[in-house]
């Protein structure tokens, strides 16, 4: 069996190693991720180390259109899961998606009681965690470890960039050595751990993009999301692009997608994708506008995979 033919059964005939297909086989169906935004902040916005947040950050653009108005943690999942309902009407378990801002960030005892209401709403049996690298201190990951042993519990660190110069230059008030310590604390303990990249970001160039996925390779990553830059309004970037749009350099599908296939040739084959990309409202979404919707991206991307007759884990040299 030659590796391309070993790497498509693995994936399950595909050409990278697709989340909701290891779910399906690991829990016997679809599992939903319910938004909840409980009012968290981060320190790169509370004045901690920051204001404004990261150059690139508006959560708005990035959130579902029902966490705008509504605060009640109960209330924010009966309508997310209602609106799930009508979109894949044969999904039955749902998780609760902490997603706005950084998740940990709080006392300890607070975080306990927030994550206590979503998991107490008798349709949701367990909960992703957004946050930052910089906002994981042991306390909080022994209490994530201990909860894991009861409901299933996914961390979702994001990493956004692998180099130093892109991360100064996008504010993100971290290194990529701290990403690397969260991210290893994390797996020491056993939790499923996602890291979230954004590709196009200033500064990032391909020998960095690359230089930067053989660094993931040697880390304890269960699963990794894939987004776009998209300049969003009441941004930096956004103040930027507008005074001076040649000085931001977007990516158009087909490069960003190139992008995404030069990280992939050096992941694991254990590394689930969990996204490939996002979508901005219209109405906060400044550039680029695509005009392409977000679930033709994976048969694109195995087209391109197949044209440059590549695969996940291809390079990696583990």
């Amino acid at each position: 069996m030659s590796t391309l033919e070993a790497s498509l059964a693995r994936f399950n005939g595909r050409r990278y190693h697709v989340y909701n297909d290891w779910i399906k086989l690991e829990h016997g169906g679809r599992l939903q991720k319910v938004s909840i935004d409980a009012g968290f902040t981060c320190p790169n916005r509370d004045g901690a180390l920051g204001v404004g947040g990261c150059s690139f950050c508006n959560n708005e653009g990035f959130s579902p259109s029902y966490l705008r108005d509504e605060r009640d943690i109960t209330r924010q999942i009966d309508t997310g899961i209602a609106f799930m309902r009508r979109r894949y009407p044969k999904t039955q378990s749902f998780l609760a998606y902490f997603q706005s801002y950084s998740n940990t960030y709080d006392d300890l005892d607070k975080l306990k009681a927030i994550y206590a209401v979503a998991l107490a709403h008798p349709a949701i049996e367990g909960i992703v965690i957004g946050t930052r690298p910089d906002c994981l201190p042991d306390a909080t990951l022994d209490y994530l470890a201990e909860l894991a042993t009861r409901t299933m519990v996914e961390l979702e660190i994001g990493i956004e960039s692998c180099a130093d110069d892109v991360l100064r230059e996008c504010l993100r008030g971290h290194d990529f050595a701290c990403t690397q310590d969260a991210i290893r604390r994390a797996a020491a303990r056993g939790l499923f751990v996602t890291g979230h990249l954004l590709l196009g970001l200033p500064l990032e160039t391909s020998a960095t993009l690359i230089s930067g996925a053989r660094a993931l390779a040697e880390l304890p990553l269960d699963a990794m999301k894939f987004h776009q830059l998209q300049i969003v309004r009441n941004t930096r970037l956004a103040n930027q692009y507008r005074a001076a749009p040649e000085s931001l350099a977007l990516l158009d599908p087909a490069s960003y997608l190139d992008a995404v296939i030069d990280v992939l040739e050096y992941l694991p084959p254990s590394i689930k994708i969990q996204r490939l990309g996002s979508e901005v409202p219209p109405d906060v979404l400044v550039s680029p506008d695509w005009g392409m919707r977000l679930h033709k991206f994976p048969a694109r991307l195995e087209a391109r995979l197949q044209q440059r007759d590549t695969w996940q884990g291809r390079l990696f040299a583990g």
